[in-house]
């Protein structure tokens, strides 16, 4: 949503308006921490079910699903991050994605909910170095007293160690 320049009637002059976009994010958890996507990038979120594992997959890609005759590609969240065990349970999910075309899914500990985030409310993401890979987080969001991490899906899956996608060409 893009405010624009509204005229004054009392001036006939523009008054400039702040400049916002507001986005939606779909926001899950992986252990402690929260993370949030575009929700324009989900397709469904289902519940956690038997995965057909691949051979010689890397540990986070967990197998495949057939998801109404397409074969998805399953990637643990909680793997990828280096976030420790993995337990599955009754509010583990898989979030269903379409990015660039390409459908896969991403097992999460548990979805939270649809939030709105004006670009004010996401800070740049700190710069921490070459020992922490930065490339794919787009900044920290902030609601209330809560801190999202907020994840360039598209990067993310197209990064050279995932590889599920061909980059795009900006």
């Amino acid at each position: 949503m893009l405010q624009e320049q509204t005229t004054s009637a009392a001036s006939g002059s523009p008054q400039p308006q702040i400049s916002s976009i507001t986005n939606e994010f779909l926001t899950f958890r992986l252990g402690n921490e929260e993370y949030g996507i575009e929700i324009l990038k989900v397709q469904e979120i289902r519940g956690y079910e038997a995965i057909t594992q691949i051979a010689n997959a890397p540990d986070f890609i967990k197998g495949v699903v057939n998801l109404r005759g397409i074969i998805v590609p399953i990637i643990d969240m909680r793997i990828k991050f280096c976030l420790g065990s993995v337990e599955y349970d009754q509010f583990t999910v898989v979030i269903i994605l379409n990015v660039a075309g390409r459908v896969m899914g991403i097992v999460v500990d548990g979805v939270s909910d649809v939030i709105s985030l004006e670009s004010e409310q996401i800070r740049p993401t700190p710069e921490l170095g070459s020992v922490i890979d930065t490339e794919y987080i787009m900044g920290l969001g902030t609601i209330d007293d809560r801190m999202l991490i907020m994840i360039d899906i598209e990067k993310l899956m197209s990064s050279h160690d995932m590889g599920l996608i061909e980059p795009s060409i900006n």
